[in-house]
């Protein structure tokens, strides 16, 4: 007893805990989302401290139902259910079931994985996205290039929004990116874009050369004497300060997106490829307060580089120096194929069951093939408890009917078909009686054509059995309609619920390669949701599998019935005719 109190009392304290471990009722779902630095994950090697982490949404991970259209109702929220993450949408369409969203980590460590939760399902919320607050202070420039033809936009408190347009182009890293190669993208000379002699300052874009050639500029900013130029010499990546260039280091290929950083603290330079170091550059930041350029160099250089030709995305500059397990955060979250954020399943508020999620999941073809089982099961149902009812009905009438007959074992065989010694609802379900009627009718038809039923012949008895028999087959026929309905879906409700299956895991992997993720998380629910057609098809075909072999007994049982009763109509036939025989044979002695 003390110690169910115990366990009582420990039970109490923890319910409202769990109660409480909701975000807020409002809203009806959440997906947990798992920062994972470690070995095991992104393998950062360190802390990269506050860090926005790319959370790629498509049909292989999230459903899409339950979301505003627009993104609005969506909440970041740390492990503790309590904080409130910044959070920006670059891209949101439910229709190609693609969203691209910036969420604002405040420690992303490799000392062990964190989880956060994405909140959804609140028509009534208002937009919560704040992309000025997403990306930290120190954050200068940041392009996604979602917009086209118009000039990009700085997605940062500082406004530093660009000045020339850009070509747009679809299918980059992360959504959209820019086409170069006609004209240098030209960044405003605002105050904060301005870099001090001796501080510190990173570069970071993904690039797709189309062609490799010679001095590509991909960023060039001059000021007088004092240049900062980052670019490409027949595909190997160089950071130039005031004259000194960097030592050739990993090349990077063409028609490839790569991860370019440059990262200037104090007297050095370091440029990544990948999110690795590769090589460095004994050099300080110059003073610069000139205009930069993107993907060329600035229009007034002397010897200027030249032109980038190729894509290029998520431009990011920053006036301090990037830790070295952030920009590899960067390049590995960023990426297609991200070991840094791990998606979980959706999870919905209590007493709402997971498996809608898997029914929300599903595309339309699969519910396609669900309907048209569903269409089988109603059908076969209907069948097997009509079947069940007539077949219950007719072996209580036969029974019944059974007991009448022997209780008038020792009365003419037609006594039974006088008046009303069979109640109407036998005469209606029972098929011995459809056999004793015709048989009754048979007898009679000969005594009207004159035969002595007294002496009923070996042929007659033969040809008052046929007629009994072929009553039996029509009536085993009637009890097999529609049978062949249930073993048609049996056998085909099984394959059309793998057809919904194979349409669907092809469905899964072709939006998960377009949507550049190929996890097991990013293609578990679609999975799950193509493998409940073949559930389906087998909730149909097992139900009508056991009614199936359920009615073929109670079928065979009523056959056997018949079966018996004509052998036992006709032995007291042949009774009553060697009674009749024997009893003319001593008159006439």
């Amino acid at each position: 007893m003390r110690r169910i109190l115990f366990l009582l009392t420990l039970l109490s304290t923890l319910l409202p805990g769990l109660a409480n471990a909701w975000w807020q009722p409002d809203w009806a779902y959440r997906k947990p989302i798992t920062i994972d630095a470690g070995p095991q994950g992104g393998a950062l090697g360190g802390d990269a401290g506050r860090t926005p982490v790319l959370v790629r949404l498509h049909t292989g991970n999230f459903s899409f139902q339950g979301v505003s259209d627009s993104g609005a109702d969506l909440r970041f929220v740390a492990g503790d259910d309590k904080t409130v993450l910044n959070h920006q949408i670059e891209q949101f369409d439910p229709l190609l079931g693609i969203a691209l969203i910036w969420v604002d980590v405040p420690n992303v460590s490799a000392g062990a994985p964190q989880q956060i939760y994405m909140y959804y399902g609140n028509p009534k919320a208002p937009a919560g996205g704040n992309g000025q607050l997403t990306f930290d202070p120190n954050y200068t420039l940041v392009y996604h290039f979602a917009e086209s033809g118009v000039p990009p936009r700085d997605t940062t408190a500082y406004g530093n929004h660009a000045q020339t347009p850009v070509i747009g182009i679809d299918g980059t890293v992360i959504g959209k990116g820019a086409q170069m190669g006609q004209q240098p993208l030209m960044l405003p000379a605002s105050p904060s874009l301005a870099t001090a002699a001796g501080s510190s300052f990173t570069f970071s874009a993904w690039v797709r050369p189309e062609q490799l050639g010679p001095q590509q500029a991909i960023f060039a900013r001059r000021d007088g004497a004092n240049e900062l130029l980052i670019g490409l010499d027949q595909g190997v990546p160089f950071v130039e300060i005031n004259g000194q260039r960097s030592a050739p280091g990993q090349p990077i290929q063409a028609g490839q997106w790569s991860h370019l950083a440059v990262k200037v603290d104090g007297q050095n330079a370091a440029l990544y490829v990948g999110g690795r170091p590769t090589v460095s550059l004994a050099a300080s930041l110059p003073a610069l307060s000139s205009a930069p350029a993107v993907g060329g160099d600035v229009p007034d250089a002397a010897t200027p580089l030249a032109a980038f030709t190729g894509a290029i995305d998520e431009v990011r500059l920053s006036k301090v120096a990037r830790p070295d397990a952030l920009i590899l955060a960067d390049a590995i979250a960023q990426g297609a194929d991200s070991r840094l954020v791990v998606m979980g399943a959706d999870e919905q508020q209590a007493g709402k069951s997971y498996f809608g999620f898997i029914l929300s999941a599903m595309p339309v073809d699969a519910w396609v093939v669900v309907a048209v089982l569903g269409v089988l099961m109603v059908i076969s149902w209907v069948i097997m408890i009509a079947k069940g009812r007539s077949y219950g009905a007719i072996a209580r009438a036969n029974a019944d009917f059974m007991a009448h007959f022997r209780k008038a074992a020792g009365a003419p065989l037609d006594e039974l078909a006088s008046g009303n010694r069979v109640p109407q609802d036998i005469r209606q379900d029972s098929t011995l009686w459809r056999l004793y009627e015709v048989a009754i009718a048979e007898m009679r038809r000969r005594q009207e054509r004159g035969y002595d039923l007294n002496a009923v012949s070996n042929a007659t008895i033969s040809a008052i059995r046929a007629a009994m028999d072929g009553v039996a087959v029509r009536e085993s026929e009637n009890m097999g309609k529609r049978m062949s309905w249930l073993s048609t879906t049996i056998e085909g409700a099984p394959y059309v619920g793998l057809l919904g299956t194979v349409l669907g895991i092809m469905l899964v992997f072709v939006v998960a390669a377009m949507a550049g993720a190929v996890d097991i998380n990013s293609v578990a629910p679609g999975m799950a949701a193509a493998l409940l057609c073949t559930a389906a098809g087998l909730a149909v075909a097992i139900p009508a599998l056991f009614g199936y072999n359920w009615l073929a007994s109670r079928s065979e049982a009523i056959g056997a019935d018949m079966a018996v009763f004509i052998d036992e109509f006709s032995t007291r036939l042949a009774e009553e005719q060697g009674e009749g025989r024997q009893v003319r044979s001593l008159q006439r002695a």
